[in-house]
């Protein structure tokens, strides 16, 4: 395989400038553009002096108020967690039916596969993972119980073939519809759909070169193919990562496509090189705050630090071999810098400070809460069916769809471990946007702040814990404590 250190030699010029911060100018009207596509936006992201930029309110917030709801640029469900939750690969919802995401459930149970579920809540968090109470993640309490035994029962023969097909149909199901299931248009068999809308939309925005069906457009399936497998193996941040290498490429192609174009109409049109092109087509991924994966991600407990310098260039050495896989699948010559190992790096690192955990509850538990809440004899009859499925699917009976995501907006938000804010699913929230609530009354001109961690921590916990963000926080809280 074609090594790819020459890149970060020819290109030492163009991979710094891709690198570089975008000017507070440049930052500003970005902003100010995506915040104006937005409706009822009360916000504005500003610059805040050491800390870069910030989010501050446009107007009043009440405590419990929305303050803002921020679809992803990129994300991805966890590959174990596809096989519990067939959700769209594009929005996140939900799709299919009830009884389909029960049955699905329940034929890998039959193959015997097993997976290390982690408790599920409807709070998303910053991926260095955060620990909060079920009260604070709004877990609904009162949930059925399976069983007071974690042993799992048989169905009947059929059963779980009937609720995949459709032709079993639960009791008061139709009180949760869900959007169809609408195939990927490249025949992967791996991407699923709620709309033609969100299919369109994906496989525009990176999924074009990603997917592995007959109709990809990736320089090689087999490649393909194998990077995933890699990133299953080893670490699911290497699929945002290439969703994000993707979205720039097509990005690309289509300012260049609609800047030779308008050329065509008029002779006087400049500003068609590759370069300013490429720089376009980053702009997005530019703004979020970047360094090197290897250098930032947090040191694992059960690694010594006499033996951080090895585990970091372990580190290295895993993102190189990602790479290398992700260049013979979906190499793009004119966007060769993007294959650059420090660019890579960079853009991992950029998910490893920014991510949100990307969390959707199941509509599996609304429905057998609904159940469960039943008039008596209503209940009864309905349980004739249900108890059965639930006494088969286990404790593990409903499990949210988890992943991770890079939000534009949220990604601006800065911490404070006394925050008046935070990321919070409440019950209409059914998609993987990123919802960020007020904790607390937000006044015009106040800048809004979540907690990058656990703010219930001791003082020097937190601290080495925001030391992987590259910062030593100075919030209110922390300047009490430190005293």
């Amino acid at each position: 395989m074609e090594a790819l250190c020459p890149i970060d030699s020819v290109f030492p010029d163009l991979i710094s400038a891709l690198l570089a911060p975008p000017s507070p100018l440049l930052a500003q009207e970005y902003f100010d553009e995506l915040i104006s596509k937005r409706q009822n936006l009360g916000i504005k992201v500003k610059q805040n002096g050491e800390f870069g930029k910030g989010v501050f309110a446009e107007t009043e917030f009440k405590e419990g108020d929305l303050i803002l709801k921020d679809p992803m640029l990129v994300g991805a469900q966890h590959s174990a967690n596809k096989m519990d939750c067939l959700v769209c690969s594009f929005c996140f919802r939900f799709i299919g039916s009830i009884e389909l995401q029960i049955g699905r459930k329940l034929y890998l149970q039959e193959l015997g596969i097993s997976v290390n579920h982690a408790e599920c809540d409807m709070e998303e968090s910053f991926s260095d993972g955060e620990d909060s109470s079920s009260e604070e993640n709004g877990e609904t309490s009162g949930a059925p119980s399976s069983s007071n035994s974690r042993k799992k029962v048989e169905l009947p023969k059929g059963v779980v073939e009937s609720l995949m097909t459709g032709d079993l149909k639960l009791p008061y199901s139709d009180k949760f519809s869900l959007p169809p299931t609408v195939p990927c248009i490249g025949g992967c068999g791996e991407a699923h759909y709620c709309s033609e809308l969100c299919a369109q939309a994906d496989w525009e925005s990176c999924h074009s070169l990603l997917c592995t069906g007959e109709k990809s457009e990736s320089v090689s399936r087999e490649a393909l193919v194998e990077f995933i497998q890699h990133a299953n193996e080893t670490n699911d941040i290497f699929l945002l990562a290439a969703k994000a290498i993707s979205y720039t490429i097509l990005r690309y192609r289509k300012l260049k496509t609609t800047c030779f174009e308008e050329r065509g109409k008029n002779k006087n049109v400049s500003g068609c090189t590759v370069p300013s092109a490429l720089f376009e087509a980053w702009k997005p991924i530019s703004m979020g705050h970047k360094r090197r994966w290897w250098d930032c991600i947090a040191l694992p407990v059960d690694v010594e630090t006499s033996d951080e310098d090895a585990f970091r260039m372990q580190i290295r050495s895993l993102a190189f071999t990602s790479l290398q896989l992700l260049k013979a699948a979906v190499f793009d010559k004119e966007c060769e810098p993007l294959f650059s190992l420090e660019v890579y790096g960079h853009i991992i690192g950029m998910f490893e400070l920014n991510n949100l955990d990307l969390v959707v509850a199941s509509p599996v538990e609304d429905y057998f809460l609904f159940v469960d809440e039943l008039p008596s004899s209503k209940k009864r009859e309905a349980e004739e069916i249900t108890r059965p499925i639930l006494e088969a699917l286990g404790d593990d009976y409903s499990v949210c769809c988890q992943g991770t995501a890079f939000f534009p907006l949220q990604s601006c938000m800065n911490h404070s471990c006394c925050p008046n804010a935070k990321a919070f699913k409440r019950e209409e929230d059914r998609d993987g946007q990123a919802t960020i609530l007020a904790l607390k009354p937000i006044y015009k001109g106040e800048e809004v702040t979540i907690s990058y961690v656990d703010e219930e921590l001791p003082f020097e916990e937190r601290q080495t814990l925001l030391a992987d963000y590259g910062f030593r926080c100075r919030c209110p809280k922390c300047l009490e404590e430190e005293r």
